[in-house]
């Protein structure tokens, strides 16, 4: 059986590290929103630090629980209470912060139940 690299990575490892790409990916995506251009390399680090977040969440949460259902589920409520915390502190752009936080942590959530090694039990 061939393994992949997110199969030998433990599931915590895979959440931080999909959480920063899709994190990073987010906070680019703030370039559309003109009047919040030259705040850009900020954004881009806050939001890469909130996917990381929520993928070492998801992750550790994979770790102890094994269902797939539940991992998304996890992974979306984190997503959008990290987003709505963000939104919160600048006041505007729930929309805007929330969708795509939400839809990272779902994501996140998604990949940790399926990849990812889970520790194997001392014999």
């Amino acid at each position: 059986m061939d393994e992949t690299m997110l199969t030998r990575w433990n599931k915590p490892l895979v959440g931080v590290l999909l959480g920063a790409a899709l994190g990073f990916v987010d906070g680019a995506t703030a370039w559309f929103t003109p009047e919040v251009r030259p705040e850009i390399q900020g954004i881009l680090i806050g939001s890469t630090v909130k996917g990381m977040m929520t993928g070492i969440a998801a992750g550790f949460f994979a770790r102890k629980f094994r269902s797939l259902p539940l991992g998304i589920g996890f992974g979306l409520l984190i997503g959008t209470i990290l987003s709505w915390w963000v939104a919160a502190q600048m006041d505007k752009y729930y929309l805007e912060i929330m969708l795509p936080g939400s839809i990272l942590g779902a994501l996140v959530g998604f990949a940790t139940q399926r990849y990812g090694k889970t520790p194997q039990l001392a014999r």
